[in-house]
């Protein structure tokens, strides 16, 4: 319940390359159980899970790591291969140049550098990919760097800024949740960057190789999907609050959370404003997110959900629901296959009956030696 759903600009930009290479993304689609309808609104969401899904489907039809948003194909395991050549080296700084000599050796990949001035860092994509017109190649390309780099030092790296040289997105909140820190559009450099306390670069790698192979098995959506280290307020309160849905319908007042935070009310508030959202959005998006996980990952009843999410009535789930989403509950359970839950792919059968969906690992799985990654890190 507590995994953040996944915008409908995204669904559109991972497609694009399948799309413009004469793939039928409709079977793609259905595959990963999205519904094809729900491309056309902004305000759509799909689960993790159903992304993750699309992006093995993508995979598969493309044998390309670049899922077709590169003007040449990347072959299944170079990504895989970068991992195994940086992990030999001492250090985090080591490890992100080996990673960006080892990508300069193959036309049409990413063109990575890192430069560290006054203590400070940044790593960069200097290149714009020849098919990737949404950029969502070159922003999974930052994010996917700065998941592998704190996996492989064994700690998160907080990021003082992300930079894009082109105009903000009307997804644009998006970015923030992406990459947990300050982001700006419009800046003077050519592609993309993040920066970084340079300090990190000297941490040493605590990863070995068995550990890699489980971390590749479930690349690269693991690796995509921002896990919460708890550092940041809103992290905190959206953890309190996804925890809290699981028990009861009733979710906390602001004072409750602050409470439970050591901080008082008002400076809760003034903290969530400066991380750029707020309490109450926080709570929309933990019940948005529990109630798109709810209609298309089980068979609950659209009523019960309804009440386990904290909605007195069952018009007033419409009404919130169709603000997030753009469609009602019953449409989007008919339309991702929610009610047919006996024997869908990826399902399975679990206590007393229920269904629940399958692992991370099940999830993200590819066959050794041919490890998926739709970006480079």
């Amino acid at each position: 319940m507590g995994r953040r759903t996944v915008t409908v600009h995204h669904v559109r930009a991972v497609l694009a390359g399948a799309r413009r290479g004469g793939l039928d993304t409709v079977p793609l689609l259905q595959e990963a159980q999205i519904p094809p309808l729900l491309l056309g609104d902004d305000r759509a969401r799909v689960t993790p899970a159903q992304f993750a899904r699309l992006f093995r489907a993508l995979y598969r039809a493309t044998q390309d790591e670049f899922l077709g948003l590169s003007g040449v194909p990347s072959r299944p395991g170079t990504f895989a291969m970068m991992c195994y050549a940086a992990l030999g080296c001492r250090d985090l700084g080591g490890a992100v140049e080996r990673s960006a000599a080892f990508y300069g050796l193959f036309a049409g990949g990413p063109e990575l550098g890192l430069e560290v001035e006054g203590g400070r860092a940044r790593f960069t994509v200097r290149n714009e990919f020849a098919r990737d017109e949404e950029r969502f190649l070159t922003e999974c390309v930052l994010a996917i760097w700065h998941r592998l780099s704190s996996w492989l030092i064994g700690q998160r790296i907080p990021l003082a800024y992300a930079s894009f040289a082109y105009p903000a997105p009307p997804h644009e909140a998006e970015y923030e949740i992406l990459f947990g820190c300050p982001v700006r559009f419009g800046e003077r450099l050519t592609g993309a960057a993040v920066g970084f306390d340079a300090h990190w670069l000297t941490a040493p790698l605590v990863r070995d190789e068995p550990a890699l192979d489980a971390m590749l098995r479930r690349a690269p959506f693991d690796l995509l999907s921002r896990p919460e280290y708890g550092t940041t307020v809103a992290e905190q309160v959206r953890r309190t609050l996804t925890q809290q849905l699981r028990n009861s319908p009733r979710l906390p007042e602001l004072g409750e959370v602050a409470g439970r935070l050591a901080v008082s009310p008002a400076t809760l508030r003034r903290r969530l404003r400066e991380e750029g959202t707020s309490f109450q959005e926080l709570k929309d998006h933990v019940r948005r997110d529990a109630a798109i996980a709810g209609l298309a990952e089980s068979g609950e009843p659209i009523a019960e959900l309804a009440a386990r999410l904290g909605f007195s009535e069952d018009t007033a789930f419409h009404r919130a629901f169709r603000r997030w989403t753009g469609t009602t509950p019953g449409a989007y359970r008919i339309a991702s296959g929610g009610q047919d839950v006996l024997g869908r792919q990826g399902r399975r059968s679990g206590p007393s009956g229920t269904h629940r969906e399958g692992t991370d690992d099940e999830i993200g799985a590819v066959p050794h030696g041919r490890v998926n990654s739709a970006t480079r890190a």
